[in-house]
């Protein structure tokens, strides 16, 4: 293929290149020498900083901000030691092996800056540190604003794109301190709700109309650190934002959740009948039930109430006709019975009231970047996501 386009462009290439080129100059053995040379990590980034300022230049392309996201891809492939394909945290098929790809991007564009491929067991966190710091000699600009999912959320990572004088706007993670913390900043956000003091974010919808997606509000809070043997603070501002359309997902999802529920909880005491196990045990009963409630993550919203039945049969001790002088034994059948399930509707409230709240991060200024516009802004991280499926689409199905 390559030695195919080369013949046709033989011309263009000795005048672009100066030199005598020819065809057999680009046959698969000497393109796998060349390959070889580029899989050097020296060599690889020196080329691909001088390619994007070149084509930046070129094209003059803005350089407001940079998407980085990670993706993964699996396939039928053996793991050996040292190998890049290995067994890691995926989303599509834990028992398939995989690779990482770790990319960074030029926004609106789309242009990839820099690209990383590297073993599947690997984390996320670890890969964005190196990956800014090639965008950012390949910029040669500060003031950028990196833009991230909640793994580019590190406080190593911020504080590094800060040290480069530049920004970030990434989602909090639900871990370390951030639930307590989210915890307070929604019951004020649902304070400010009801009192109509909060920030609205307007999008155009497929008929140009504006449609409110979302509303919020901000505070700020300080951060410190170490950034090349030197002290570091900045003042971070927290985006506290309730999407309506993310809310209305939500509860649809504890609806079907809720009902599904339900369903499995009247199933476990069916009506007698042969082949329908019955629940003799109260212990073993409320065992299943919470059993039910974890697995549909219902736990707390549901009024589950049962009663006990006795069944007393009458037997003769022995063999033989029965008569008055017959000694007789009493045995009981128990069983337990669920006879209502009842929804709560005070705590189902309380549930929905949160439903749909993020939090955002940014050290970018308000006039650089009000709410609105971030939020918005992270909306769009669909553009990094059409790279990801251009890109590993056939991976999965390629033997290495």
């Amino acid at each position: 293929m390559v030695r195919e386009d080369v013949k046709n462009l033989e011309q263009t290439l000795r005048e672009v290149t100066g030199r005598s080129v020819s065809e057999l100059d680009f046959t698969d053995d000497r393109l796998g020498i060349v390959l070889n040379h580029l899989s050097k990590r020296g060599s690889w980034e020196q080329i691909e900083a001088e390619l994007n300022q070149n084509t930046i230049r070129a094209y003059d392309l803005e350089r407001e901000v940079v998407r980085c996201d990670a993706t993964t891809a699996s396939g039928y492939h053996e793991v050996s030691e040292g190998g890049l394909f290995q067994f890691g945290h995926s989303k599509d098929d834990p028992s398939l092996p995989q690779i990482k790809f770790m990319t960074g991007a030029l926004d609106p564009l789309g242009m990839p800056l820099a690209t990383d491929v590297v073993s599947g067991e690997q984390s996320d966190d670890g890969l964005y540190v190196p990956l800014i710091t090639r965008i950012h000699r390949a910029l040669q600009r500060q003031g950028v604003i990196y833009v991230g999912d909640c793994k580019l959320s590190a406080f190593e990572t911020r504080l590094h794109i800060r040290g480069l004088g530049s920004h970030y706007l990434c989602p909090l993670p639900q871990t370390g301190k951030t639930p307590d913390d989210m915890a307070d900043w929604v019951r004020e956000g649902i304070a400010r709700a009801q009192k109509h003091a909060w920030s609205a974010v307007v999008v155009k919808d497929g008929n140009g109309e504006d449609v409110v997606v979302a509303a919020g509000y901000e505070g700020e809070r300080r951060h410190c650190g170490e950034f090349n043997g030197e002290g570091l603070e900045w003042t971070e501002r927290v985006l506290v934002v309730k999407s309506f359309n993310h809310a209305a997902q939500q509860e649809r999802g504890l609806e079907r959740r809720l009902v599904h529920a339900e369903q499995q909880l009247y199933a476990l005491t069916p009506r007698r009948g042969r082949g329908k196990r019955q629940m003799a045990d109260e212990q073993t009963l409320r065992a299943a039930i919470e059993t039910i409630e974890k697995r549909y993550q219902v736990e707390g919203l549901l009024r589950i109430e049962y009663e006990r039945e006795v069944e007393q049969n009458i037997q003769y001790v022995g063999r033989g006709r029965g008569g008055a002088n017959r000694q007789q034994e009493v045995f009981e059948r128990i069983r337990y019975q669920i006879t209502a399930v009842t929804r709560d509707e005070q705590k189902l409230e309380e549930v929905k009231e949160v439903f749909g709240w993020r939090a955002y991060v940014t050290d970018a200024s308000r006039e650089r970047l009000c709410l609105e516009n971030a939020v918005n802004l992270y909306r769009q991280e669909c553009r990094i996501e059409r790279i990801f499926r251009a890109g590993t689409d056939g991976v999965t199905r390629t033997a290495f």
